[in-house]
């Protein structure tokens, strides 16, 4: 019996932790295919909402065919090919061109079945072609459009959305050390000058800087000439970065300095950090072990929504600088009821968006031990 009691006190305790390991497994299994489908039911629905919201309810529609009514009509009859046809021939030879530029646009078709197409061409990101709008280069296909406006956006929205968050927190952190100080009361007193828009700003800006004193431009992406060497493109480049830059980092620093402010205020506050006080720790110990630590979910939440943000652009603000990213593009797409280049704007960032909110769930099981993923309650 004596030589049985270790072998048996083995099995018995390699038994849970198998099924310990099984019930992880299908805990995982089980939460990862709940979210997955979670977060594709929210992708269709809010794809098909901006469907919809782009096509007016299929109003859109009836603006579309009295355009081309309109166009086609006056082309043909402004044609002097066609002026020797009888009025039946060209009303005939009208209705033909309209029918066939309805056909290629599918306005032959019911707006309840189009926009099911648009929803599955969405979603499987088959794009297709833009109705109006043109890039650029000429390009037609709504995938090469917001490819050929990504770089100018991501240059834009990179550079200030960067500098915006780590200078923020970085300011912050300083001045939640020195509480009360006469700059932690001047950011208090700036905050609200974060409820104006960045464009509102932008406007100042280009008046102060471009018309009066003439020492930055207008707005546009580069001088018309490019320079000719890389070196001097870049360097052009980053003088025509300096005001709608500006214009966003001035609208937002003081209110983003005082939200985390306040928000390491909170966490220094707490009785832990007031121990590692008491024991003697460096400040910096403490900012990185007791304050920065715990926040580190705020944190990563934050950062990824802003890296997800880098796709949409400053629509008014690239709009007041002409700055040719994809902001000015969806504004321009809007107005131009181009609903293929909405709806792959949209499609795209939805798709970020919900693989972000997917793997920030990881994340936090990872930077956070009190957070068990699939945990239920």
């Amino acid at each position: 019996m004596a030589t049985e009691s270790p072998t048996l006190s083995a099995e018995s305790s390699s038994i849970p932790k198998k099924s310990l390991a099984d019930s992880t497994l299908v805990r995982m299994a089980k939460y990862m295919s709940i979210r997955i489908l979670t977060m594709m039911v929210t992708v269709v629905i809010g794809v098909y909402l901006t469907i919809l919201i782009a096509n007016m309810g299929g109003y859109v529609d009836t603006i579309m065919r009295n355009e081309i009514r309109d166009s086609t009509t006056q082309s043909i009859l402004a044609n002097p090919n066609y002026r020797g046809l009888t009025p039946e021939a060209k009303q005939k030879l009208i209705q033909d061109k309209i029918a066939s530029q309805e056909a290629r646009l599918g306005l032959d078709q019911p707006f309840v079945l189009r926009s099911m197409r648009y929803l599955v061409n969405g979603l499987t990101l088959n794009l297709g072609r833009a109705l109006y709008m043109t890039s650029d280069h000429g390009s037609k296909e709504v995938r090469l459009i917001l490819l050929e406006r990504l770089p100018a956006t991501l240059l834009l929205t990179g550079t200030t959305g960067m500098i915006l968050f780590f200078g923020s927190i970085f300011f912050a952190l300083s001045l939640s050390r020195n509480y009360g100080s006469w700059i932690d009361k001047a950011i208090i007193a700036l905050s609200p000058t974060s409820s104006a828009p960045a464009w509102f700003y932008g406007i100042f800006l280009i008046l102060i800087f471009a018309a009066i004193l003439k020492v930055l431009p207008f707005g546009g992406l580069v001088d018309s000439p490019p320079p000719t060497n890389s070196f001097d493109y870049g360097l052009n480049v980053l003088k025509h970065l300096i005001l709608p830059a500006s214009a966003v980092i001035i609208s937002s620093i003081f209110l983003s300095i005082y939200n985390w402010r306040t928000f390491f205020l909170i966490f220094s506050s707490e009785d832990y950090v007031e121990v590692a006080k008491a024991k003697g720790l460096p400040p910096r110990d403490i900012e990185s072990r007791y304050i920065l630590r715990p926040t580190l979910p705020t944190i990563i939440t934050n950062f990824a929504l802003l890296v997800i943000g880098l796709w949409t652009g400053f629509t008014i603000t690239e709009t007041v600088f002409v700055w040719p990213g994809l902001g000015i593009t969806l504004f321009r797409a809007i107005g131009a009821y181009d609903t293929p280049v909405i709806v792959g704007s949209t499609i795209i960032y939805a798709y970020l968006l919900a693989a972000t909110v997917f793997l920030l769930d990881f994340v936090y099981a990872l930077v956070d031990p009190r957070v068990k993923v699939g945990g239920g309650n």
